[in-house]
């Protein structure tokens, strides 16, 4: 069983607000199993390939971007990010229990969780013309979209959780920008902030059967005083296990005390 489960106390009698708060510092994450990833033996064999030719980057993987600590899950040492003084301030003062993602939204982009999650490409008679992203948990039952048919970032892209991306291949690497982010995600449960002039640039290289490597451009000149550069790696996942159905707001425990309950636990 891959899962983690939130254990929590609950306290009768105070207000909404204080047991939102309450319930989050008392969360307790407990490990009770891990995804099945492929076995050693089979890690460095051959890359396996689509019918065009390219690197067949499907998966699923575990990992490949930022979750606890973005710094130093990229590569950098403590204290490298460059953040603006503002967006230094606002993450060393936000709380891991007021993140946005305790309450089922979107992790964005290039956060990732323990869970897996694959790519999935969308194939007409001109090619890949789609490729999707999706998650196990933590992306609100969404789905990011890749456009990989020639299309350029509109004009006047609306600001969403996940932007605008758009897609092309290097060779066999295959490279994701992206455009149009809110402000509204965190990149890690640590609190590190963007703002709307967020740009990302995801090179994915497969370098192996069993290795997915993500060499991550950020840009935001309203958050960071210089482009930064990090690097994640993800691992496959054992060929027989597939992405389960995890519905994020179904019994999620912090959830319920902020309010975010199903329809039938409101009747």
């Amino acid at each position: 069983m891959r899962k983690l489960l939130v254990v929590s106390g609950t306290m009768v009698g105070l207000t909404l607000s204080l047991s939102v708060q309450l319930h989050a510092q008392q969360a307790i994450q407990v490990q009770v199993g891990g995804t099945p990833l492929v076995p050693d033996n089979l890690v460095n064999g051959p890359v396996p390939r689509l019918p065009d030719g390219k690197p067949d980057l499907t998966g699923p993987w575990v990992g490949g971007g930022s979750n606890a600590d973005i710094e130093r899950e990229g590569g950098l040492q403590p204290g490298d990010l460059p953040l603006l003084p503002w967006a230094r301030e606002l993450r060393d003062k936000r709380k891991t229990q007021d993140e946005p993602y305790v309450a089922c939204l979107p992790m964005s982009v290039p956060r990732v969780n323990p869970y897996p999650w694959k790519f999935v490409n969308a194939y007409t008679s001109k090619g890949v013309t789609e490729i999707y992203i999706l998650h196990e948990l933590g992306d609100a039952g969404a789905h990011r979209v890749v456009y990989m048919d020639g299309r350029k970032h509109p004009d006047d892209v609306f600001p969403t959780w996940y932007g605008h991306s758009i897609g092309r291949w290097e060779g066999d690497t295959l490279v994701i920008d992206t455009v149009g982010y809110n402000d509204r995600f965190w990149f890690d449960s640590r609190g590190t902030p963007h703002t709307e002039k967020l740009h990302t640039i995801e090179r994915f290289t497969r370098p192996n059967y069993g290795t997915l490597v993500n060499e991550f451009t950020l840009e935001d000149p309203g958050a960071f005083s210089k482009t930064v550069r990090l690097k994640f790696t993800a691992k496959r996942v054992r060929p027989d296990v597939e992405l389960m159905e995890d519905i994020c707001t179904e019994n999620n425990q912090a959830g319920i005390a902020g309010g975010y309950r199903l329809n039938s636990e409101q009747k």
